[in-house]
């Protein structure tokens, strides 16, 4: 038992896809500004907090890494200044991951070269409609 041709094409083209936009967006991402894309992800969901603070376990659930991974992730953030950690004081065992004024500073400066590359290698081959269309594929996805 094995996938139609619609099914393999379909499966395929989506991990071609992945691999190749997942390469792309590493080499960018170290080009322009040093970090790792798992790094940019980090930052990029910190900023979007308020309090540009996380628990890493939340930091986990929202990421493809684990929170073993996201920890590792966290400190190698924090040995250059650009996120501290601070223990969660409801509960001693949990710890946040906080965005420093200079993460905050290095996040902006990676994001504008990034959102220019990702108009570029992604959002440009696609119409409005087909950009609407993928967007609900990807809720879908997501449950």
């Amino acid at each position: 038992m094995g996938f139609s041709k619609i099914e393999q094409d379909a499966w395929g083209g989506f991990l071609g896809a992945y691999a190749y936009i997942n390469r792309i967006v590493e080499e960018d991402l170290q080009e322009h500004s040093r970090i790792t894309h798992v790094e940019f992800e980090v930052l990029l969901r910190l900023s979007w907090e308020e309090s540009h603070r996380l628990r890493i376990h939340d930091l986990a659930a929202q990421s493809i890494l684990t929170r073993s991974g996201v920890s590792r992730v966290v400190e190698r953030l924090e040995k250059v200044g650009l996120v501290k950690r601070e223990e969660a004081s409801e509960d001693r065992r949990g710890a946040y991951a906080v965005l420093t004024d200079e993460g905050a500073a290095r996040f902006q400066k990676a994001a504008q070269a990034h959102m220019s590359f990702v108009r570029q290698k992604f959002l440009s081959l696609f119409n409005d409609e087909e950009l609407k269309q993928m967007s609900g594929y990807w809720k879908r996805l997501s449950g």
